[in-house]
């Protein structure tokens, strides 16, 4: 048995707010930080098409999107997504986020097809691309596809908010 116990032994966990931890209250403070006071997000309010085969990768970018005030659906490959964007209305989607590797059919080939459907929306909606592949080759691809910014998985909210802000026309709420 080492000096950490049996590691078969059942442990219980005290969930406290690590701040009121620091600051000896244990529960007990209700008052916030200043970084915990941040300005709205520039994601707030603002509605996402995505598409992205991975399930966990799907889920952890609806939460994250979610927990800067954004909304999202998500779409799990190339061909879902353009058939889904082919019925967008105007102010229906403010940005579509696209993965590149997918099954049936790749980002870089939705794209093209959304750029060049039939929807009128779909050669001014602004697409990023989201990759693994960060390298210049990837990035022009990119680019040559029709999309407007590439980023790199996983994905960084800072940088998606830093890229949004580049791209976004109404102020968020």
């Amino acid at each position: 048995m080492s000096e950490w116990g049996n590691p078969h032994e059942q442990t219980s966990c005290i969930h406290t707010p690590i701040h009121n931890v620091w600051k000896g209250t244990r529960g007990t403070e209700t008052s916030k930080y200043p970084e915990e006071e941040k300005e709205t997000s520039p994601l707030s309010g603002m509605k996402f098409l995505c598409a992205e085969d991975n399930a966990i990768n799907a889920e952890i970018l609806e939460m994250l999107l979610e927990s800067k005030g954004a909304s999202c659906t998500v779409c799990s490959n190339g061909q879902e997504i353009v058939d889904a964007f082919s019925s967008v209305k105007p102010g229906e989607y403010d940005m579509i986020l696209m993965d590149v590797q997918m099954p049936v059919m790749d980002g870089l080939e939705a794209t093209r097809r959304i750029r060049n459907g039939e929807n009128p929306l779909g050669r001014i909606i602004p697409i990023l691309a989201m990759t693994a592949n960060a390298f210049l080759e990837d990035m022009q691809k990119s680019k040559e596809a029709g999309m407007d910014e590439h980023l790199s998985k996983p994905v960084d909210i800072a940088a998606l908010e830093q890229t949004v802000k580049r791209f976004r026309v109404t102020p968020p709420h």
